[in-house]
């Protein structure tokens, strides 16, 4: 098999040999490999984004859940008084959860803004691909809105469990 590809790269150089008599080949490779040397500098730089990015949305997450569970917090005392009144847990959810859905979409819409200035920047990076493709911003919204309104299940879960007395008295 060896002696074969040998054969089959001899045959080559010799045809581009007779075709241009002035170049030289040293080396023949895979144009595989060699688009991967060519790339491997942009490839990196990608790696680098996507890594920056998913600590960019652990931070996100963990801002979130810390603003809405201080927020819940303080308010401990309004939602054992309205629990005493006679709301649901599930009023109480809803209002925690639609607490932190308008700071994430107060932040998503800041966020694009901050992005759509961006791209013209980050355009330079990216090869063959359109950096303003709407699919994208959208999908990319949904997912940071959906990150958010699980953050915010939790401490609006707790909200919704707590014991009107025992809110009463923590004041």
């Amino acid at each position: 098999m060896a002696a074969l590809w040998q054969d089959i790269r001899y045959g080559f150089r010799m045809q581009v040999a007779e075709l241009e008599k002035d170049h030289v080949i040293k080396k023949m490779e895979p144009l595989g490999a060699t688009l991967s040397q060519m790339l491997a500098p942009r490839r990196f730089v990608m790696i680098l984004l996507g890594l920056f990015a998913g600590i960019a949305l652990t931070l996100v997450t963990i801002g979130v859940y810390g603003l809405l569970q201080y927020s819940t917090t303080q308010q401990t005392y309004d939602i054992g008084i309205r629990m005493a009144r006679g709301a649901r847990s599930v009023n109480v959810l809803r209002s925690v959860v639609g607490q932190g859905l308008k700071f994430t979409l107060i932040g998503t819409g800041v966020g694009l803004a901050g992005a759509l200035a961006v791209t013209r920047v980050i355009c330079r990076l990216l090869y063959g691909i359109n950096p303003t493709v709407p699919l994208t911003f959208v999908c990319v919204s949904l997912l940071l809105v959906g990150v958010a309104l699980l953050t915010t299940y939790i401490p609006a879960h707790r909200a919704a469990r707590i014991d009107p007395m025992d809110a009463l008295r923590y004041e």
